[in-house]
This record gives C-alpha cells, structure tokens and sequence, in this order.
C-alpha cells in the first residue's frame, strides 16, 4: 500500500468518528424541539463548531491545500449539522437570545468571507494561503479546547464523571488518532497541532475516568439512599370541616 492509500484510508475513519462527535448533541436537540424550548441551553458550543468548520473548510480547499478531499468532506458535513442545530435554536428561542444567536452566525459568515477574499486575493502561494488560514484554524481550534478543559475540572472537584461520558472521550480519542496520523503520514503541522492536543485531552479524560468511575459509582449510589429515605408524607382529611393535615408516616401520634 501507498503512503497516500494509507492516509486516504486513515482519513475515512477519521471522517466517521467525527460524525460521531458531531451527532452527539442529537438527544439534547431532540428535547429541544419535544419541549419546543432551548431551555437553559446555550448555543455557543454550537456557534463555536461551525466556526470552526467553516474555518477548516477554506483550509481544504485546492486554492488554499491541494489533495484535502478528506477535509473539505467531513466540514461540509459538520457546517450541515451545526446548521441544523443552530436552527432549532433559532425557532424555539425567543426575543435578545434569538437575536444574539442570528448576530453571531452572521458575524460568523462575514468573518469567513472575509478571510476566504483576503486569502485568495492577497497571497499567491499555496503555502502563504495555508499558513495564514492554518494558523486562524489551530487558534480557534484551540479556543474549542476550554470546554474539554473545564469538564475536566468539574471531574476532578467532584471527584465524579457522571457528566462525562466515556463514550465521547473514547470517540474524542479514537478522532484524534485518525486526523494526527493523517497530518503525519503527508506531513501538515496546522492539521497535527489540534489534533494532538485532542488526543492529549481525550487521554487525560480516560485516565480521570479510570481514576473516579468508582467514586462516581459510590455517589450515585449514596444519592439513591437519600432519595429513598425522604419521609412519606400522608394526607389526614377531617371529615367533618374538609381540612387536611400531613404527618409523616412514621409518625407515632
């Protein structure tokens, strides 16, 4: 086999387990639009990947880094599932949350056109275009990281991964692995940079799991019994005037 046989094949697994990353919000989407409200929920997160598609996007195409087909694929389909996503939030927000989120995702747009004229206008090489635009997606790639970051943090003051599911780390992982590797075979630093930086996260994620699965169990399992011993409370109607009084229910009176 070919080294650009093996990369074009590291790059479809690569593409696949990103899929997988991308579709993870679909519960939480779901419930969106089951309860026709955004909730609590922010649309940041979201905002932030498309960004960052889009960004990546450019990086791919053959103005910019010949023979990224891999690239240009898995973004556009990121950019189509983040647009789904953002419009959920769209219709079932309302009033300076809806506004925001429509501002941001033109101020998104406009950001990258502008980028995209000033790249393919003003430099005239591959490697000018691919170090300006590569050197806009390892930043905001790794501006992405702080939500990895702050979870972790999250895990180890609670000392429980309820929140962090090993599926998405493993996924994070197994993503991370596939994008370095084909950033290493054809040599590209602006691919391998976040890529690696995933890994790293994705592993300390893991091992933070392997670390306080058992104590997450224990917790979980001490928020059981306390549920389960919050007193019954029964209802004493007065039959003559209607009142009701409650006692619990191992009350000896």
């Amino acid at each position: 086999m070919t080294p650009d046989t093996i990369r074009t094949a590291i790059g479809v697994i690569g593409n696949v387990t990103a899929v997988m990353l991308f579709l993870s919000p679909v519960p939480t989407f779901y419930g969106i639009w089951k309860n026709k409200t955004v909730e609590e929920y922010s649309a940041v997160p979201y905002l932030a990947t498309l960004l960052n598609c889009m960004m990546w996007l450019l990086y791919g195409l053959p103005a910019v880094t010949p023979h990224n087909m891999l690239i240009i694929t898995i973004n556009v389909i990121g950019i189509t599932i983040e647009l789904h996503y953002i419009a959920l939030f769209l219709a079932y927000s309302v009033g300076a949350a809806r506004r925001r989120v429509l501002l941001i995702l033109v101020a998104e747009v406009a950001f990258v056109s502008v980028v995209a004229a000033l790249v393919l206008n003003l430099t005239h090489t591959h490697t000018h275009r691919s170090m300006v635009v590569g050197i806009l997606c390892v930043f905001f790639e790794a501006a992405m990281y702080a939500a990895p970051l702050s979870v972790m943090k999250m895990v180890i003051q609670t000392k429980s991964v309820e929140y962090m599911p090993l599926f998405l780390s493993l996924a994070s992982l197994a993503c991370g692995i596939s994008w370095a590797a084909y950033a290493l075979i054809k040599f590209d630093l602006y691919i391998t940079i976040p890529n690696v930086l995933g890994v790293i996260f994705a592993v300390g994620q893991v091992i933070l799991y392997a670390i306080y699965y058992k104590s997450t169990q224990q917790i979980l399992e001490a928020h059981k019994v306390k549920a389960s011993q919050v007193p019954m409370m029964e209802v004493v109607v007065d039959g003559k005037n209607g009142s009701a009084t409650a006692s619990g229910a191992g009350n000896d009176n």
